[in-house]
């Protein structure tokens, strides 16, 4: 049996390398230069890990520290996608 990646795990992917890619990483390890002078955490940080989802969708659209907020650019479907997709990369 095949499986097909949903949709919105494809567009979460898509923005992901679009817009966070630079201080995330690719990995959401965030060890790139940006993420090192920017103390930005790694998504399997045991703190990130334990936060909701509704939590890390609140970053997303509004932005933390340095980080820009996304609201006005993403929907609530963008996001809640974003966020399975951050998901993934913690595992």
């Amino acid at each position: 049996m095949l499986c097909t990646p949903l949709k919105s795990q494809d567009k979460g992917a898509a923005t992901y390398k679009q817009k966070c890619v630079t201080c995330h990483g690719a990995d959401g390890r965030a060890d790139t230069p940006a993420a090192k002078s920017m103390k930005v955490s790694s998504f399997s940080d045991p703190e990130t890990m334990k936060m909701s989802d509704d939590e890390l969708a609140a970053i997303i659209e509004k932005g933390e520290n340095k980080m820009p907020a996304y609201g006005k650019g993403m929907n609530a479907e963008d996001i809640k996608g974003m966020v399975a997709y951050i998901r993934s990369l913690a595992k």
